[in-house]
Order: structure tokens, then sequence, then C-alpha cells
């Protein structure tokens, strides 16, 4: 055994020596079976004795110091959280940051026909309603009319705050405000859309949300659309496309107050001589001659090629430009690209078409016609 127990040492060899003289006695004697048992419950209560004497605080500390390192594989489990920790103080740290570039939608600002709620703790007489005025401001008891366009709610009781207090009505006073109807924190969809009108509570939104609470585009409404923005001298253009589920970079985040305006698609009229007379509605895209008069059904047997006409208009005025549709068609002059509201007049062939009547007559066939949306 170790050298550092010496009462287990002596017992060790005492136990060994009383041993070796029981066995040398004369097998199957009655005094050598007694003695093989007596020498067995002797040799049990020894070594139980043994154990103790070597858990004692001397022969345990002794232990301790050599063998220092084996406690370490049980303090594993408990330091292997730890490595974690920096990653775990990192997520917060992330959220912080997700924190801080919210977008500024969640920040409510006040604005004009606004009603708000003001509350005083322990004034009783001084909580009012109070509906924000064209000009920003908002009239209050005792300290008369404050400007609170602009700011937040926070903001808002921290100025009137201090007018209570620089007025000496109250001391130390705590103002509470509610917004009851947020009438500026509302989206304005105007345009092409199944449900114009203000939709409010639609902070956090993106625009497809908005567009789909609106009842949808109808069958109309361009893909080019605007957003008019609070302190934004340009507006917002966003080109969408037909299907929304293609492409979600349109998809743009909407603040309170925005105005999005959804204008309708441009139209190409084709009148007169040709098969089916129609104002074609192009999304997102153009057209030629050539094309607008296929997708009209092309030209009757009775059409005058050589009249065929282009009615534009202009900054100063209507415009009328001759076209060589014959040659066109033969691919012997150039196919001309047409503008949102050209009207191509193809006139009938043997038919008086006065220089001064041809504007009224296109005009008057383009009024009767039915709209086809083209998706060139």
């Amino acid at each position: 055994m170790g050298k550092p127990g010496g009462g287990s040492a002596v017992l060790d060899c005492n136990l060994i020596a009383f041993c070796h003289r029981g066995f040398l006695m004369e097998p199957g004697s009655p005094g050598s079976i007694r003695q093989s048992f007596l020498w067995l419950c002797l040799f049990s209560m020894l070594a139980v004795s043994n154990r103790v004497l070597a858990q004692q605080p001397g022969d345990a500390a002794q232990s301790g110091q050599t063998g220092a390192t084996q406690p370490l594989p049980a303090a594993q489990p408990v330091s292997q959280p730890a490595v974690t920790v920096p990653g775990t103080d990192a997520a917060p740290s992330k959220s912080t940051d997700s924190k801080s570039e919210a977008p500024q939608s969640a920040t409510v600002k006040l604005g004009p026909g606004d009603l708000i709620e003001l509350a005083v703790y322990n004034v009783p007489e001084l909580a009012t309603k109070a509906r924000v005025s064209n000009s920003g401001d908002v009239y209050l008891p005792l300290v008369d009319y404050v400007h609170v366009e602009g700011l937040s709610l926070e903001e808002a009781q921290t100025v009137i705050e201090k007018r209570l207090t620089e007025g000496g009505f109250v001391r130390s006073p705590h103002v509470t405000i509610f917004v009851d109807d947020a009438a500026s924190q509302g989206v304005a969809l105007i345009g092409e859309v199944a449900k114009p009108g203000i939709y409010p509570d639609v902070a956090d939104h993106k625009l497809y949300e908005v567009i789909s609470e609106a009842g949808g585009f109808t069958a109309s409404a361009a893909r080019k659309i605007s957003i008019i923005r609070r302190n934004q001298a340009q507006p917002i253009e966003v080109t969408l496309p037909r299907n929304l589920g293609d492409d979600v970079s349109g998809n743009v985040e909407i603040l309170p107050g925005d105005t999005i305006n959804v204008p309708r698609a441009p139209i190409i009229y084709v009148v007169a001589d040709v098969g089916r007379p129609s104002g074609l509605l192009v999304d997102n895209g153009t057209l030629t001659v050539l094309q607008a008069l296929a997708l009209a059904g092309g030209t009757n047997r009775t059409a005058k090629m050589g009249g065929a006409r282009i009615i534009r208009k202009t900054p100063s005025g209507m415009t009328e430009t001759k076209i060589e549709l014959k040659k066109m068609l033969e691919a012997k002059a150039p196919d001309l690209t047409l503008q949102a509201d050209d009207i191509l007049f193809v006139p009938v062939s043997g038919g008086r078409v006065f220089a001064g009547r041809t504007f009224e007559a296109a005009m008057s066939l383009a009024t009767a016609v039915t709209i086809y949306t083209v998706h060139p």
C-alpha cells in the first residue's frame, strides 16, 4: 500500500502474517476451519477500517495534492457554457442594433387632424380632449395654444409640462397624451385601386400589404406608381411587375402620412377602318404602329393606307403626322413608336376627309372604342 497511510500499512502487514499462520494449520481439522472463518471476518473488518483511515482529513489533503488534475474532468462541463457566454452576449448586441435600425414609422408623430386626449397626474381639472388644427397647434386649458405638429408623444408631453411649470400652474407636472384618432397617420391611396381612400393604422406596413388592403389594382392600373412622402420634394417612383410575387424589390416600406398614387396605364387608340377599333391600354411597355394595328385586327379592304395619320397631344396643342402605312407593311419604311394617348387614324378609302376635319373625326371615333389591356 502507499506510504502516506502509515496505520493502514501496519494493519495490512499484520493481516498477511495472521492469515499465513492460519492457513499453515492442518487442513480439515476443526481448529483450522474455525480459524479460517475467524480470519475471514477479521479480514473484512480490517478492510473497512483501512478505508476509513484512508479517508481521514490528513490523507484526503495529501491525496488532493498528489492528484490535483483529477477534479478537472468533473469541472469541464461547468466551464463549457462559459465558453459560449461571449456568444450569448453578442446576441443582445445584435438585437440592439436591429432596434436602432427600426423603421421611422415606429415613432408616431402628431399632425393636423389628430384627436388627442391629455391628462395631468393628480389634476383632473386639466384633463381634456383636443384636435390638432391645420396649423399644427392644439388649444389646452391654462397654457393656451401649443404647437405639436411633427412632435412625438413624449416630446409633446415634455413641451406641455414645461409650459405648465413656467406658468406656475402646476408644480412638477406629469402629463400623459393618448391619441384617440390618428388622422394624420393614415396612408392615402388614390388612382387605379379598387377602394381608394385613407387607410389609418398602417404603421410598419409595406406597399403590397397596403395595396391588398385597398382591394388591389384595377384592370386599367399602371405598374409605375409614385409614393409622395412628407418632407420630401421628389416622390418615390416604384415599378412593379405584373405578378407581384415574381419580384419583391418594389415592396418598399410605407410610412404614416404617405400618399400612394396609382395612375392609369397609357392608352393608344386605333380607330376608323380597322378590324376592331379599340383603345389599347399599354401596361409597362410601348407599342409601334404595326403592333397596334395588328392588335386592332388589321386594316379593312376599304382602308386608305396613304391617308393614315397619328394624332398626338403636345404642349402646344394637337398635331397630325401623316405616315406611310403601306410602306411600313412592306418593310420599306421604319415602324414608328406610339406614345401615350396617341390616336392612330386609318380613314376609309374613297371617303372625303377634309384637312380640317381629321381630328374631329378621329376623336368622335375614339370615344366609342372598347378598351383592351395589352402586355407587351
